[in-house]
């Protein structure tokens, strides 16, 4: 069973960590008791459970370490590969420098995304209240929309760690959100509460 922390922090939050369900926990901030009815907040909680039991976190970090290796070797490959310079064209080896990385991170996000999808569907099984967890997200991103994030502005590299994603924009600047747009989260939701 996870352990559960509170964290004396306004800006509400709730994040899951660990590597699997016996060395995990699950977090959630003064800000978040505070903004949630007892019902969302149970809803919250069992989407950040859901992380835990689908090992979500340890699938995180295989993504990322993916693609740092993928990032590695596009640089190695550009700066040792193959032995004949001649025939190698620079032009081509700066593509593949700049769109490996690009891709592999694509790719991490996309993952990402997918996993709050069915962290929202398991949360809302968990809880059996999809509809709570709907109005949770909503009531958390009207709240980011509202007030700055100034923990999120100033360490963007914990977006991840947030029930929803404050950076993210819409359109293209979604591809790199590690979060799908809560828009569309919250009518998956509502179309499980039908």
């Amino acid at each position: 069973m996870p352990k559960v922390y509170l964290i004396d922090e306004a800006q509400p939050n709730a994040f899951a960590t660990g590597r699997n369900p016996e060395h995990a926990a699950v977090a959630a901030t003064t800000g978040i008791l505070q903004l949630l009815s007892a019902r969302e907040l149970r809803a919250v909680l069992a989407h950040e459970l859901s992380h835990v039991r689908h090992r979500d976190i340890l699938t995180s970090t295989i993504t990322a370490s993916i693609a740092g290796a993928i990032s590695t070797l596009a640089n190695f490959g550009m700066f040792f590969g193959g032995r004949n310079n001649d025939n190698r064209n620079p032009l081509v080896a700066l593509v593949v420098l700049i769109l490996a990385p690009i891709a592999a991170v694509l790719i991490q996000l996309a993952i990402s995304r997918g996993r709050e999808y069915e962290a929202d569907r398991g949360g809302a099984e968990l809880s059996g209240d999809p509809r709570a967890l709907a109005d949770a997200l909503a009531k958390i991103d009207r709240y980011a929309k509202g007030l700055p994030l100034e923990t999120a502005e100033a360490h963007p590299a914990t977006a991840h760690m947030m029930i929803i994603n404050p950076l993210s924009g819409g359109g293209l600047a979604g591809l790199f959100s590690t979060h799908p747009p809560t828009e569309e989260r919250v009518h998956r939701l509502l179309a499980m509460a039908l």
